[in-house]
């Protein structure tokens, strides 16, 4: 019988407490759990002490001295994997690196084989610990396409991440863990998607507007073109400026008005982006999308499906 509740005791370590929590991990939907790094350590070693929980570990069990095609082949045989071989490779974008070895294929290569090695175990549980930091577009659209197919087949999957965005583009039902428990973040509603697509963005330039931070006991006057886009957590809103974050007294609802003069867009619930800083807009494999920043930290923040449309018509791409 397929596990639909997932209860975790509270936890301690010497510098972290874990809280007692339990979710209902659907067999058709990704579920994310957003925490920093230190919860979810603690959180991965209770789950890898579960016996119904399959948690993906990049760190050991390949080859490096076979060939992709060998790592791949073994596993495939090992696990009993009822998928063709060929079809394993193509799924996971291996199809062109076949023959080399592993320790020769670049990072992003050698996660979509232990991708492709998690996915054939077969397990009915599976849960993911930041599969998809630091890797290449495909490899990211790879793992989606994954979770794609482990929905369809009733495998549930649970995310863990210490990214905000890629908590919204993985998961389907997205949590918040912290010190004092597990908090549900809200989706857009019905009504909030029908509004967006009636919603027209008028762009002008208006008076002289400058926008409010407090850093320690001081105040901080931004320009907004200074901005590369607001964000909001646990209903607090902070100015992000490359990879610095600013505290503000202001709502994003509050705010959204006022910087609509000035090219700023409500790109997602939880974003508000400065148009003039997007350098590329990202297509995922599940019709998600993402904004790519043109800032030193190369930021991505969420644009949410119902925005596409908007933002497509802002910069004249329809």
């Amino acid at each position: 019988m397929m596990m639909t509740t997932l209860k975790i005791d509270q936890q301690m370590t010497a510098n972290t407490i874990l809280p007692e929590f339990s979710i209902d991990v659907s067999s058709s939907k990704t579920t994310a759990i957003y925490s920093d790094v230190d919860l979810q350590a603690v959180l991965a070693e209770v789950l890898r002490k579960n016996p119904d929980v399959s948690l993906f570990d990049y760190r050991e069990g390949l080859y490096e001295r076979l060939t992709v095609q060998e790592n791949i082949k073994f596993f495939h045989k090992w696990f009993g994997c009822q998928m063709p071989l060929i079809e394993i490779l193509v799924m996971f974008q291996l199809q062109n690196c076949t023959k080399t070895a592993l320790g020769k294929c670049s990072a992003s290569e050698i996660q979509r084989v232990f991708f492709a090695k998690h996915y054939m175990t077969g397990a009915a549980m599976n849960v993911f610990q930041d599969p998809i930091h630091g890797v290449d577009v495909l490899t990211i659209n790879t793992f989606i396409d994954m979770l794609k197919l482990m929905a369809q087949e009733h495998k549930p999957a649970l995310v863990l991440v210490s990214n905000m965005e890629h908590a919204l583009l993985l998961g389907e039902v997205v949590y918040r863990l912290q010190d004092q428990g597990l908090h549900e973040l809200e989706t857009e509603t019905k009504e909030e998607q029908a509004a967006a697509k009636e919603t027209t963005t008028n762009l002008t330039v208006e008076k002289l507007f400058k926008i409010p931070a407090k850093v320690d006991d001081k105040v901080i006057l931004f320009d907004p073109t200074e901005i590369d886009y607001i964000e909001s957590q646990d209903g607090k809103s902070s100015i992000v400026i490359n990879d610095e974050s600013f505290a503000l007294d202001s709502t994003l609802a509050e705010i959204e008005k006022k910087l609509e003069l000035y090219g700023f867009y409500r790109c997602h619930r939880s974003y508000i982006v400065n148009l003039q800083k997007v350098r590329e807009i990202i297509t995922w494999s599940k019709n998600t999308y993402s904004l790519k920043i043109n800032n030193k930290a190369q930021s991505t923040i969420p644009l949410s499906r119902t925005k596409i449309q908007a933002i497509q018509e802002i910069f004249n791409l329809r």
